[in-house]
């Protein structure tokens, strides 16, 4: 099995890499836990252990940033690792002038794939028509919607699958999400679906608007098999992300919770629990 890859992809991983990381740790820099002490909290005998715990729990976070950053600066975080590994086991197609120029083509005359006028994908679609030899089927993994059928979003765009059956004479393997792929062709290797949950649960937590917890909320309730640190992890993030619990009555984000919690309730920490629950209960009431 050949992993093409051109070279516009690693230019855009390379352009975009710097500003997904920080939108990722934008949450983490801030110092979240700033409580203001009254002069009347003094006179009691938890003060000075709170105050100690929240100055420890300060410089964790600090210490813990002041780590990421410098594995970000020397590109040796776990994704980079995995990220090179995999550029340098694939088969790199070079980007010259002839291929840009198609690109511009498929894009005056209206042809997918592509958006917004950026030629990105254009280029990639005719480097894979150009390098994949005739006869080969392509394995397409994405999630880009630009891909998929507007009719069913199971399967490949209607013109780009019929462009590539006419000019290379084989078909278009596509699956949404690389967990699909590994399932039906390395069934023993559990570590893509693993990887990719523990991805979706990290955004979820990180996430910073409503409508990227919609969209994290319906790709994860495609799993319904979670390990007791997933569940305490979505868990937390529910009570701890404002961005979570201020649309928790909307039905799908309330579906998705009521589901984890369900059938789970002796895995879960019982604080977080019992505020998760909470938290569905009046929304219920309401």
């Amino acid at each position: 099995m050949i992993l093409y890859l051109p070279e516009q992809v690693v230019d855009e991983f390379r352009r975009n890499r710097e500003n997904r990381i920080m939108d990722a740790l934008k949450q983490l820099q801030e110092p979240k836990l700033k409580p203001q002490f009254p002069q009347l909290c003094k006179d009691y005998e938890q003060y000075p252990t709170l105050k100690q715990l929240l100055e420890e729990c300060e410089k964790q976070r600090s210490t813990l940033v002041d780590k990421i950053m410098k594995d970000v600066a020397k590109q040796t975080l776990k994704a980079d690792v995995t990220i090179k590994n995999l550029f340098e086991k694939a088969k790199r197609i070079s980007i010259d002038d002839n291929l840009v120029d198609k690109a511009r083509v498929r894009m005056k005359v209206g042809n997918p794939p592509g958006k917004g006028g950026s030629l990105g994908d254009a280029i990639n679609w005719e480097a894979l028509l150009k390098n994949v030899p005739v006869g080969e089927n392509l394995h397409f993994i994405t999630d880009d919607k630009d891909y998929r059928s507007i009719v069913d979003r199971n399967n490949f765009m209607e013109f780009l699958s019929q462009e590539w059956t006419e000019k290379k004479r084989s078909q278009i393997v596509y699956y949404e999400r690389l967990s699909l792929f590994f399932q039906e062709h390395f069934p023993n290797i559990k570590l893509a679906s693993e990887l990719e949950k523990e991805s979706l649960i990290g955004d979820l937590a990180a996430s910073r608007s409503f409508a990227q917890t919609h969209t994290l909320v319906k790709k994860l309730s495609n799993y319904n098999d979670f390990t007791s640190e997933q569940l305490n992890e979505i868990v937390e993030a529910a009570i701890s992300n404002n961005q979570i619990y201020w649309i928790i009555k909307d039905p799908d984000v309330y579906e998705f919770f009521s589901s984890i919690i369900q059938g789970h309730e002796d895995q879960i920490d019982k604080d977080n629990l019992n505020m998760l629950m909470q938290e569905l209960q009046n929304e219920y009431l309401e």
